[in-house]
């Protein structure tokens, strides 16, 4: 299906389909801790001067000239791919899922071969309507079932290599176009992910900030003297002799002030837009209000947690149900949230990897391979589920035991970082992984 937001003049191929078809310190080595990666937690402020509002004001032009924005988000837990876009025509699947397998009559028909989980209903019609894209048998070329391993290894996009000092999200930044703001600065909000700390996914050369509320403008809650605490991190930077603390800290207590100003605690969504009310649900509303404030973000990231179902998992309804619909829901009220402005806007989803493909004794999964992969855009070629589908049947399996891996995942994201970012270097982005271009699904 063809997306109606897309020009007609679009002609790019497709691709084939997935059956083959076609706190202060007194040290500058203690604050260089604290700002770990080149980033900082945001913390309470108080008045702007009018001088300073035009700066940053300025300065918020790299993301405003291709107004394209990539937005990350993270099912950290490893999530249950095979119960979330189901291959109900696949017999193997029902024989290792007695108790939890989806039937044919609940899920959500997608292509005649897969189904969405019946808790995402909302995703149905964004798929439907042509945005929503799903990569299925992605993950990594690595096959650890640590979930502390496999998530660094995702977000660094180095997967078997722990040495790696940045992740791949903040090199797919320093390898976009140059920052076009005055003196050559981007935005103080170019790289921010909603949080206490900056992921491992946007630490790196490019500084990046942590929010974990926009109304608060606290690190780990309200403090009790927010801009006392606020003008001392500030007269602590603003005295360095280290001009790389120097200048990270100021682009942080601009990016501060500059947020003070939008009035965060009386942002209203879109008429008729309800998002959950759960941590995820205000993060991807936070995540929208400051795409709509137009204050440069290029890269914006969050995750949601609570996807390692060992124990009673459940089918159409329980554990993995109520999850999934809070993701969907959650991810379906930020694209109406955005209204025109998601044309411009390309999401997407992963998880560190899948679970077995059999169901265990406790009525759940345990930890597996290969997983489901969402990506949802304006400029995405969405309604289809692309790349290779390895089958379920016994000898098929990843080990004897999962489903095989057919699409690494860093060309999921290669191709997001590409098209959206203008990241062109996928060595630099994803060193050693051969991410071509040439090679992209085209899903965007």
């Amino acid at each position: 299906m063809m997306n109606s937001r897309r020009s007609l003049l679009d002609t790019s191929d497709w691709g084939c389909d997935m059956h083959g078809r076609d706190l202060p310190r007194r040290s500058v080595a203690s604050r260089r801790g604290f700002m770990k990666g080149g980033a900082l937690a945001l913390v309470g402020t108080s008045v702007i001067p009018s001088f300073l509002l035009r700066s940053v004001m300025a300065e918020a032009t790299t993301a405003a000239a291709n107004r394209k924005k990539l937005v990350v988000l993270f099912q950290r837990g490893a999530a249950d791919g095979l119960n979330i876009v189901v291959p109900y025509q696949e017999k193997n699947y029902y024989a290792m899922r007695p108790s939890i397998a989806l039937q044919q009559k609940d899920v959500l028909d997608l292509d005649g071969f897969f189904g969405l989980h019946p808790a995402m209903a909302a995703f149905k019609p964004l798929y439907q309507e042509g945005h929503l894209a799903i990569i299925h048998a992605a993950g990594s070329t690595d096959t650890t079932r640590s979930h502390f391993d496999a998530q660094d290894y995702m977000e660094s996009g180095t997967p078997g290599v722990k040495s790696t000092p940045d992740g791949w999200l903040n090199r797919a930044l320093v390898d976009g176009p140059a920052p076009s703001g005055p003196g050559g600065k981007p935005s103080a909000f170019r790289a921010v992910a909603l949080g206490t700390q900056v992921p491992r996914t946007l630490q790196g050369k490019v500084p990046a900030i942590a929010v974990t509320n926009l109304a608060d403008f606290s690190v780990g809650g309200k403090g009790a003297q927010p801009s006392a605490i606020s003008n001392a991190f500030e007269a602590m930077y603003d005295q360095s002799t280290d001009a790389v603390l120097h200048g990270t800290g100021q682009e942080t207590f601009e990016a501060v002030k500059m947020l003070k100003s939008a009035d965060p605690a009386k942002y209203q969504p879109a008429a008729g837009v309800t998002y959950p009310n759960t941590p995820f649900g205000s993060s991807l509303k936070q995540i929208a209000q400051l795409l709509k404030a137009n204050l440069g973000v290029e890269a914006a990231f969050t995750d949601i947690g609570g996807w390692d179902t060992h124990q009673n998992q459940g089918g159409a309804t329980g554990q993995l149900a109520n999850r999934l619909t809070e993701f969907s829901n959650g991810i379906a009220a930020f694209w109406k949230d955005m209204g025109a402005e998601s044309e411009n806007i390309t999401l997407v989803t992963m998880s560190e990897f899948g679970r077995t493909a059999r169901q265990n004794g406790t009525g759940g999964t345990d930890h597996g391979h290969a997983n489901v992969m969402f990506v949802l855009g304006g400029q995405v070629r969405g309604g289809k589920v692309y790349g290779k589908w390895p089958g379920l049947s016994d000898g098929q399996l990843n080990e004897g035991r999962d489903l095989a891996v057919t699409t690494d995942f860093r060309k999921v994201l290669g191709e997001a970082a590409y098209k959206t970012l203008g990241s062109r270097n996928m060595e630099i982005v994803f060193p050693g992984a051969q991410v071509r271009p040439s090679e992209f699904l085209n899903f965007v």
